[in-house]
């Protein structure tokens, strides 16, 4: 599934191989892999990063997938520098994995970055993998060497066992810096093993790598060989449910990242950056939707509502859209309340924080307990306004004179005065009306 969602061919037979190593995370010294013949080779990753840090400004790039294989894993050092020793973890080792090997197409830590968390989303949508970095689901080898343009690719070393997409685009980036200056200062690169220290931000060296010939290649004679097939090569007499038929699994694959982005352009209007905002969070895309399904108001507005309010409250407290105390009927609640013109922006923010205090209460029933509901007395309305300009003579001054954006100073006063609870289109035409006068 993985293999096809990357644009593989599915190689309908593959091979299971020995590689042979002595490593003290490796306790059988030899672990099963797939060097020969491996089960998907030959794909393409798509992928957007911003230009200079600017949402609004994104490119597309595409990395080649060499080959996907399936692999043992191996156990997990654990380095403890005090004491001066290494304890290995075994609970891990043997357990299968997949491993997706990637064509050395990206220049930075940046890309790289995009590149694994766009797979990051995939697996996860097809269901391969939960892929949680922290917990181990999903690591990164990050292969780095440096080269003049034209010239042939320089020694590479190997970052092993990132766990984090931030310390992979650190670690790049570190370690081309590394290799640069360590040539520019007549030394020598070393094909090594390296691992990333996030405290320190660089990488630090762990042991030399074994040339391929070390590895000692050999068929595996416990594993047969892996056989899938497709519609035509299926056999007729062949019980369908006990083999893998791979245009099946193709008919059958959900919309990838890419397509929902589209979608959620096409369908609500949305900018292409808010799409990938929306996917990058799990769980933000389906609240959006529910959210839209629920109120009155436009997606475009409502997109703004979610981004800047709601995520920011969310990793303001370190929560996931799922932890989040404000659901998804609360939200489209109070922003009806908005459509409504019953409550302003202001007012909205004040609700939406008292929400997300978690009491149970409704929207309606904080607006009507804190006295958040609009103030509907024209004359009130008239009156607080003459107030304010009777106060701010400079200000009523420069709007005369044509300066128009002072204005917008004046209604926030009446804001203020009317502790949010002021229409900001009435009282601008109340305002321009008596400066008019």
């Amino acid at each position: 599934m993985t293999g096809l969602a990357l644009n593989c061919s599915i190689n309908k037979k593959s091979l299971f191989d020995r590689k042979h190593y002595f490593y003290a995370d490796l306790p059988a010294g030899y672990q099963i892999t797939q060097q020969r013949v491996p089960i998907a080779v030959n794909g393409s990753l798509s992928y957007s990063l911003c230009i200079d840090n600017k949402m609004n400004q994104m490119v597309t790039k595409t990395v080649r997938i060499k080959q996907i294989q399936l692999e043992q894993d191996s156990g997990k050092s654990l380095h403890d520098d005090t004491r001066s020793q290494t304890l290995i973890d075994l609970n891990r080792a043997g357990v299968g994995l997949m491993e997706v090997v990637m064509e050395p197409d990206m220049c930075c830590g940046e890309e790289a970055a995009a590149a694994v968390r766009e797979l990051q989303l995939i697996l996860q949508t097809l269901g391969s993998s939960q892929a949680v970095m922290a917990e181990g689901q999903l690591r990164v080898d990050a292969n780095v060497s440096v080269h003049h343009p034209g010239e042939p690719y320089g020694v590479r070393t190997e970052v092993k066992n990132i766990n984090s997409i931030r310390f992979l685009a650190k670690a790049v980036d570190y370690e081309i810096q590394r290799q640069i200056e360590e040539l520019e200062n007549g030394g020598t690169i070393l094909n090594e093993t390296r691992a990333f220290d996030s405290k320190l931000g660089c990488t630090v060296p762990m042991r030399d790598k074994e040339g391929k010939q070390d590895y000692r290649f050999m068929p595996e004679p416990n594993l047969p060989p892996l056989i899938l097939y497709d519609a035509k090569s299926l056999p007729a007499n062949m019980n369908h449910q006990q083999v893998v038929n791979i245009d099946w699994i193709h008919e059958r694959l959900p919309d990838l990242p890419s397509v929902k982005r589209a979608k959620l352009v096409e369908q609500y209007g949305i900018l292409p950056e808010h799409s990938f905002t929306l996917l990058n969070e799990d769980g933000l895309a389906e609240f959006f939707e529910n959210v839209v399904k629920q109120t009155q108001m436009k997606p475009k507005k409502v997109i703004g509502w979610i981004i800047n309010d709601l995520l920011s409250h969310l990793k303001q407290h370190s929560l996931t859209v799922k932890e989040s105390p404000v659901s998804s009927f609360l939200l489209a609640d109070l922003l009806n309340l908005l459509v409504k013109k019953d409550i302003s922006s202001t007012a909205a923010k004040q609700v939406l924080a008292e929400l997300w205090k978690g009491e149970g209460k409704t929207p309606f029933e904080i607006v009507k307990k804190k006295k958040l509901g609009l103030i509907q007395d024209q004359k009130e309305l008239e009156q607080i306004c003459q107030a304010v300009i009777d106060r701010q003579e400079n200000e009523v001054m420069a709007i005369k004179s044509g300066n128009q954006k002072v204005l917008n100073k004046l209604i926030g006063l009446v804001q203020r005065e009317t502790q949010g609870r002021s229409n900001a289109v009435v009282v601008r035409q109340i305002l321009e009306k008596k400066l008019s006068e």
